[in-house]
């Protein structure tokens, strides 16, 4: 099935994004593990696997729809030196998706794909309900018990 050619440029916006998030996420992950602080390791581990699948999911949609999704355009990772800077660092790309995710949205709905819309939807979800949420939660604790309470509670 041939697909839009609006629709396709916000998927591969989209995968690009995603990539770059898996990345991000990979990084923070084993600088975490390295250490000593668990608790963020396994979290944001598990967040490493949700970008890889909500990659999956527009590699996916976008071959079904006869595109090539090029690989060679990942966002960039950017990666913290410190706790606050990587959640901080996170939290910045969650809302740059959850943007990038409503214009997507938007143009599915103007180009009547409403198949996509429903993925990129449950896309949203994750990302506002349970990515972004939990790392302003993260940012919070830091604000209010310090910075070096916090990093015992994620040891």
């Amino acid at each position: 099935m041939k697909g839009n050619k609006k629709v396709l440029k916000h998927l591969q916006k989209l995968l690009n994004g995603e990539l770059g998030a898996r990345d991000q996420y990979f990084a923070h992950s084993r600088m975490y593990k390295d250490w000593g602080l668990n608790k963020l390791y396994e979290r944001i581990n598990h967040e490493m696997e949700e970008e890889t699948e909500h990659a999956d999911m527009l590699i996916e949609r976008m071959l079904f729809l006869e595109c090539e999704p090029d690989f060679n355009q990942q966002d960039k990772a950017r990666v913290g030196k410190t706790v606050p800077e990587m959640l901080k660092n996170d939290l910045d790309v969650e809302y740059e998706v959850v943007d990038a995710l409503k214009a997507a949205i938007r143009v599915c709905e103007e180009e009547q794909d409403y198949d996509t819309r429903q993925i990129l939807v449950k896309l949203l979800d994750d990302t506002e309900m349970d990515h972004a949420y939990w790392l302003e939660q993260q940012l919070g604790l830091i604000d209010r018990i310090g910075i070096k309470n916090y990093l015992q509670s994620q040891m």
